[in-house]
């Protein structure tokens, strides 16, 4: 079985490979399909972490447009995942302090006006409302994690959606967010131990 599971994960990180290096080289459909492949994932992390509609979509369309815009500079032979939430998370901490200060932001200021493409980019990634996230929130249980989450101090929440949600490594998070590793342990810690006061004064038990 592990052998198994090892040639399955040879066999997705070549047809990764091959998709980046399509991506870098200007192909549409390869954009599209990384879109569709990350798409869900992505959107799910954003509702956690912003709880905000218009940020949410506004990060969401942005982060991939950033992506697309940076295709030729992109280095193809790095796992594309990490990338994206590092631009993501990044985008979605200037958003909120964006919000604090009352400014807004257009998608379209983004978008270099010589970018013919960017309307294809923009039409590629519409198709993102329904996701599994939104079926999960339905249940009590769910929205008790949501609104713990989103209670949390900006870094304690992203540490935790990353570590526990999206199931990143030390060193990935540690990546993503331009921090130490000791940081990331010393950070999800205190945010497990937020969480957990949280839930318990929630639901008057430590069951969770």
């Amino acid at each position: 079985m592990k052998s198994t599971d090892k040639s399955n994960n040879h066999n997705g990180n070549a047809k990764e490979q091959e998709l980046l290096h399509r991506y870098v080289a200007g192909d549409r459909d390869a954009f599209k399909e990384i879109v569709t492949r990350y798409k869900n994932q992505l959107y799910a992390f954003l509702r956690r972490f912003l709880n905000n509609q218009h940020l949410i979509e506004e990060v969401f369309q942005d982060t991939f447009l950033q992506l697309y815009q940076s295709r030729k500079t992109f280095e193809k032979d790095r796992p594309l995942r990490p990338w994206l939430f590092t631009i993501a998370a990044n985008k979605a901490r200037d958003a909120l302090r964006k919000q604090q200060r009352h400014e807004t932001v257009s998608i379209a200021a983004m978008a270099e006006p010589s970018d013919l493409s960017v309307d294809d980019v923009l039409n590629s990634i519409k198709s993102y409302e329904t996701t599994p996230y939104d079926e999960a929130e339905k249940a009590e249980r769910q929205e008790r994690v949501r609104q713990i989450v989103f209670e949390m101090p900006e870094n304690l929440r992203e540490i935790l959606i990353l570590a526990y949600f999206e199931q990143f490594s030390y060193k990935q998070m540690a990546d993503i967010l331009s921090i130490p590793i000791g940081t990331v342990k010393s950070r999800l810690h205190t945010a497990i131990v937020f969480f957990t006061k949280k839930w318990k004064s929630m639901s008057g038990d430590g069951n969770i």
